[in-house]
């Protein structure tokens, strides 16, 4: 098996059989053997139905289908899981990653890379996702102490031996392009044609993106523990200057009666720092009680397997 083609599903109906067409239609020049890996990451539509169907009429299918929703990067695991190629591609299933790019992205990772992503350039997004997408990276290229561009996601084709070190991390907190960049090897990115949404909506909602953007930070940055011993250390120096001062002005016959205002203000001050603190550590400690249960990172209710002609 040459190329693996893995796309996670979810509210994709009405767009697999195209895309899957155009799969077909751009890899079979470039390769005889290929599969592609359709993971239904339990849609509330009849996506996992049309998965069936297409697979009875293209044998390099296999359709992986999640007993519950998992998230996007988990699915992307799974596809990970089972694939067989020697390359392997990982593209969204609702065509603003373009099938066409995939022979480019090939042809580039012959030049001896690794890993070759896609860059979008100009990316055919609303204002609003543009500008968090934009935010987000940044906040995470801050904590992580490492380069993130916002103009690459999941698009790319990976190496055999790239792969198998991602899906040696095991960790419960998944986000596939943290992962590409963590293992390293002979990296690369070429700029690609970024198409509109097609007939889908974004999985995505602003909840879901706190959630994941919180997910990340606590699994792959130390950084806010760091933030806060260093607030911690300011509002020490602060109080322990404030407290030389107060006894100055009571040697000196300054203070007759305690102050209201300070004693209350010194006690909203550091019971919210407290508070904060203690938060940030539960987080972590919360994450790392979920990551020692040792629970699978995904569940496959069923897999359709490759119908040989």
């Amino acid at each position: 098996m040459l190329l693996s083609i893995i796309s996670p599903v979810y509210r994709a109906e009405a767009l697999l059989t195209q895309l899957v067409e155009r799969i077909v239609s751009a890899v079979s020049p470039i390769c005889d053997e290929f599969e592609i890996i359709l993971v239904d990451d339990a849609s509330p539509d009849h996506s996992w139905q049309h998965i069936e169907k297409l697979a009875g009429i293209h044998p390099q299918i296999k359709g992986i289908k999640l007993s519950r929703n998992f998230g996007q990067h988990y699915a992307i695991t799974a596809g990970l899981d089972h694939a067989a190629g020697e390359w392997i591609v990982v593209m969204d299933c609702d065509l603003q990653d373009r099938p066409e790019e995939i022979p480019n992205l090939y042809r580039k990772a012959l030049e001896g890379f690794d890993v070759v992503q896609a860059r979008r350039e100009n990316r055919q997004d609303g204002f609003l996702k543009k500008l968090s997408s934009k935010l987000f990276y940044r906040t995470l290229a801050w904590l992580t102490g490492s380069e993130q561009d916002e103009t690459i996601a999941n698009f790319g084709i990976y190496h055999r031996r790239v792969i198998a070190e991602v899906v040696k991390m095991r960790e419960s907190i998944r986000y596939f392009p943290t992962m590409i960049k963590w293992v390293g090897f002979r990296q690369a990115a070429i700029p690609v044609v970024h198409a509109e949404n097609g007939e889908r909506l974004s999985a995505y909602n602003l909840r879901r993106l706190f959630n994941l953007a919180l997910d990340i930070m606590l699994a792959y940055s130390d950084k806010p523990i760091r933030l806060t011993v260093k607030l911690g250390m300011l509002v020490s120096l602060a109080g322990f200057v404030f407290a030389l001062y107060t006894l100055y002005r009571y040697w000196h016959g300054d203070i007759i009666v305690a102050g209201y205002a300070s004693l209350i203000i010194s006690i909203w001050l550091l019971t919210g720092f407290l508070l904060i603190t203690l938060g940030m550590v539960g987080l972590y400690v919360g994450k790392t009680f979920e990551g020692v249960k040792d629970r699978p990172i995904y569940i496959v209710a069923q897999v359709l397997k490759i119908n040989k002609a």
